[in-house]
């Protein structure tokens, strides 16, 4: 029997090393957002800092691991065969939740899961307990730490709105001070906002991060009581430093707390973190231990000893800091940023990733009567002041260069490092687990909200993300919960077995998740994606939306075919997939007329003609699009309903005309493909005639069989009739874009 014991250990950890490399992967480019976001300095230089970073504070994260020994349930309650089945639900757990989040595509957070899956399997073990003493479920509190939960749970709630708070405050405040033409500052204003930033940063994270440590009984004596004299002497130690380096080596202040931020908040990440990887796994090892040495049966030795503090080997700590740094650099999750936070809080306008709801346009209604009531009590003359603060400076690009502009300036950046780091490191220092991805997460939003980012064009969209990701979070945590004590309960009634059943499956989710991801990032590169136009002049916007066009046509060429053989196969699968495929070029086409603004707008004067062409091409396209959406998604719609399926004479006709559509779309690609527009009238525009008579002769067909037969469907006839007059109108935006092409080639040529 000992042997399971130690098979479990050995699971766990491998578990835990698991845990590490997906937690980093998703979790881990938090901390860089704003630093990436703001381009302040190179990419290689940040990930060099970073690392630094988690080192350290992979170090120094020994204190946080109590919480996963006593900072939930109440060890003594429990004796050591029921702690490992705790343990070993909460990493099973762990595993299967990130991979069904990560299918599903919604935000998670590593701390939030793990603090109510050690919740969720106390109880569970704790009811089962209560259950064979015959007991009450109120006993239930017995088991839970219902003080440190109720803190640490609190705590995480908090954090969300004192993070979104504090960060509205501290930029608004900072903005008003600085505007956004802060590089003109006089020097000793930078070196000012240098030192306040830099002492917060460098105090909570050196002095009060060390607190939840080891180390911190070192200095105490030295920090005890004299806070304010520590602050006060570190803001003027760094103001000064700050003023030199502006002055005498010209470097830019503020991407130095960028730098100093990005390491505080890595370091942050690491020291808070680290428990929900390796927090349970090293608990484990140490009851483990302790069992064995007490030579006690499994069911007899109480778990007393985890309630006393017990130092975690450094050997561990250094190992998992080693696993996480070499996860930021060779992961491809890690090396793609989530680009999340950046385009929720970008200054400039960017492709919207979440779709508004009534809430966010409630709430965006609320928040403009808040500011117009604001606006009636301020005085007029302070009203202005502040607006000449928030007036951004106009930078002139070249053409080439308008998307490397930052999403973000260097204040904001340095603003949410420095809120997001303080925030974190008061957190650890008083042992308190909390979302580092949803803090600064939040931070970011707060900023920007003070920043103006989230104007009239955009805020309900942004609003609704924030919003999305709140939600993502209640979900996490009541899904943990319930996951983790039903994982507990089965390897309570499976034993042995049940734990081999759930280790395949944890193991077998793994490898789907990582082929999928594979998949999915081939399919990315290899897809014939719709592109911008860059091109100012009219025979730059030919040859690019000539590519757009054949790669459009390709794609409705397949859909089409996929949707006809689904809908004569009556297959659900195949006409999901094309129903899929058609939302997602529907989705691109939007992209491109979302486009069109800032195309116009970068058009030169001599070229203004290449707007109402482009627009047109544009407009075609989307006309291609409709038809075969209506297609895909109707056929999709009839055999979802279980309606009767095609007749065999439909069947014929259509698959005739199928056949003779994908030939139009591969004449018409390959002239776009070749360039070779002389092509298009005498060729294809002969084959375009004889293929609409097919569907005319079709549809009077369908109309005869309707009046001769009483055993016609009516949903079978209204959908034939739909998928005819569909395909006339794909055919004829096909040769609109042709007559485009065809006249605008005569002109130029």
């Amino acid at each position: 029997m000992e042997n399971i014991y130690f098979l479990m250990i050995i699971a766990l950890v491998i578990l835990a090393i698991a845990d590490l490399v997906v937690g980093v992967s998703n979790d881990a480019v938090n901390f860089l957002n704003s630093a990436l976001g703001s381009k302040a300095v190179s990419f290689r230089t940040i990930m060099i800092v970073a690392s630094l970073g988690i080192a350290f504070g992979a170090i120094f994260s020994s204190g946080m691991m109590e919480v996963a020994r006593k900072g939930i349930f109440v060890p003594g309650e429990f004796y050591f065969n029921e702690i490992m089945i705790i343990f070993l639900a909460v990493m099973i757990t762990d595993i299967l939740l990130l991979d069904f989040f990560n299918t599903l595509g919604m935000p998670t957070s590593t701390t939030v899961s793990i603090v109510f899956e050690l919740l969720g399997a106390a109880v569970a073990m704790a009811l089962i307990k209560i259950g064979a003493d015959n007991g009450s479920v109120g006993d239930v509190l017995n088991y839970i730490n219902t003080a440190k939960a109720t803190e640490i749970i609190l705590g995480i709630l908090l954090s969300v709105v004192v993070a979104f708070s504090v960060g509205a405050i501290v930029q608004y405040v900072s903005r008003v001070l600085l505007s956004f033409d802060f590089e003109r500052k006089a020097k000793w204003v930078g070196a000012v906002f240098g030192g306040f930033a830099l002492a917060a940063i460098t105090y909570f994270i050196f002095i009060k991060g060390l607190k939840g440590t080891d180390y911190y009984a070192e200095i105490k004596p030295l920090i005890e009581g004299k806070t304010l004299m520590i602050v006060v002497v570190s803001f003027v130690v760094w103001s000064l430093l700050s003023y030199l380096v502006v002055t005498l080596f010209k470097l830019n202040i503020y991407k130095i707390i960028i730098i100093v931020g990005t390491f505080a908040l890595a370091l942050a990440f690491a020291g808070n973190d680290l428990v929900n990887f390796i927090g349970v796994p090293i608990a484990a090892w140490q009851s483990y231990e302790a069992w064995n040495a007490s030579g006690i049966p499994a069911s007899e030795f109480s778990m007393d000893v985890l309630s006393k503090k017990v130092p975690t080997p450094t050997m561990f700590l250094v190992g998992a800091g080693l696993i996480m740094v070499l996860t930021l650099w060779l992961s491809s999750k890690a090396k793609t940023v989530v680009k999340t936070s950046i385009d929720l809080s970008s200054q400039e306008d960017t492709k919207e990733r979440f779709e508004p709801h009534f809430m966010s346009r409630n709430l965006v209604k609320f928040t403009l009567m808040v500011t117009e009531y604001m606006n009636t009590i301020i005085p007029d003359p302070l009203q202005r002041k502040i607006e000449s603060q928030f007036k951004k400076p106009v930078i002139k690009l070249a053409k080439d260069k308008k998307h490397e502009l930052p999403a973000f300036d260097m204040v904001r950046a340095a603003v949410n490092l420095m809120v997001a780091s303080v925030l974190i490191s008061i957190a650890t220092s008083m042992k308190l687990p909390l979302s580092t991805t949803y803090v600064t997460f939040m931070v970011a939003m707060g900023t920007s909200l003070a920043d103006r980012a989230w104007g009239s064009e955009s805020a309900v969209y942004r609003v609704a993300g924030v919003l999305n990701v709140i939600g993502g979070w209640f979900f996490t945590a009541i899904s943990a919960f319930i996951a983790a004590g039903t994982v507990a309960y089965l390897i309570h009634l499976g034993g042995a077995t049940m734990i081999a059943v759930l280790l395949l499956l944890a193991v077998l989710l793994l490898l789907r998740n990582y082929i999928k991801h594979i998949r999915a990032s081939r399919e990315i590169r290899t897809e014939d994606s719709l592109s911008k136009a860059e091109s100012s002049s009219i025979q730059g916007v030919i040859e690019e939306s000539a590519d757009n066009i054949s790669k459009a046509l390709k794609r409705v060429g397949k859909i089409n075919s996929t949707t006809i053989k689904g809908l004569i196969n009556q297959d659900i699968n195949e006409l999901n997939k094309a129903k899929k495929s058609v939302v997602k070029l529907e989705n691109e086409i939007e992209d491109l007329q979302n486009d069109i603004f800032y195309f116009i707008k970068d058009l030169d004067d001599s070229y203004l003609g290449a707007s109402k062409f482009y627009i047109d091409v544009i407009g075609s396209l989307q006309d291609v699009a409709q038809s075969s959406s209506l297609i895909a998604k109707k056929s999709h719609k009839h055999v979802h309903n279980h309606h009767k399926a095609l007749k065999k004479k439909q069947t014929e006709e259509l698959l005739a005309i199928n056949d003779k559509l994908l030939n139009l779309f591969k004449d018409i690609s390959e002239v776009f493909d070749s360039r070779n527009f002389d092509k298009i009238v005498p060729e294809i525009i002969d084959s375009k005639r004889s293929l609409l008579e097919e569907v005319k002769l079709s549809i009077q067909k369908q109309v005869e069989r309707t009046r001769e037969s009483d055993s016609t469907s009516p949903k079978n006839t209204t959908l034939y009739f739909i998928i005819l007059l569909e395909t006339k109108d794909l055919i004829m935006a096909c040769i609109n874009i042709l007559n485009l092409y065809y006249e605008e080639h005569d002109h130029t040529s």
